[in-house]
């Protein structure tokens, strides 16, 4: 999947909220927002909940909950000129449960927020696109669900949200 449509949409709404709120220096803040909304992912899918018998929330509201976190990653690689990464890495060795997926992607988003390496940052990726591949999810559905997201939080944004 090409990323620099996203990464320049990122960009665009990233300008927007910076201006309208002057925020400066937010990068641990959106790292700690990227752990926030894996989290909410992992609780839609409830694949955790061993003590549930309820099953995961329709596929639409975890697609949503995913473009969430994918929100974040741009805008993180942007905030440490990462934003080059043109397509996105993918791993065929990373082919687990959803649980131990959501563990490795977690931690995978501590190494970065640790190392700020590039080869941090695309672990992430590649941990993402694992999580994309087992909850089904098609690039096209990617792309339409962060762009119809991306529309909702600039509407957000003017409401003052």
């Amino acid at each position: 999947m090409k990323l620099d449509q996203l990464f320049n949409m990122q960009k665009a709404l990233d300008a927007y909220i910076q201006e309208n709120h002057k925020a400066t220096e937010t990068f641990n803040e959106k790292g700690l927002a990227l752990l926030v909304e894996l989290a909410e992912l992992a609780n839609e899918t409830r694949c955790f909940k061993f003590w549930s018998m309820k099953g995961p929330s329709a596929k639409d509201m975890i697609l949503e909950e995913y473009v969430d976190s994918i929100h974040f990653l741009l805008s993180l690689g942007i905030e440490k000129d990462f934003d080059g990464l043109e397509n996105w890495p993918t791993s065929n060795e990373l082919e687990m449960d959803l649980t131990q997926l959501f563990l490795q992607t977690g931690q995978a988003i501590y190494t970065f927020l640790d190392e700020l390496s590039f080869e941090s940052y695309k672990n992430i990726w590649m941990q993402y696109g694992a999580l994309a591949k087992t909850l089904g999810f098609t690039e096209k559905q990617i792309i339409q669900a962060y762009i119809d997201k991306n529309e909702e939080n600039y509407a957000r944004q003017r409401s003052g949200y």
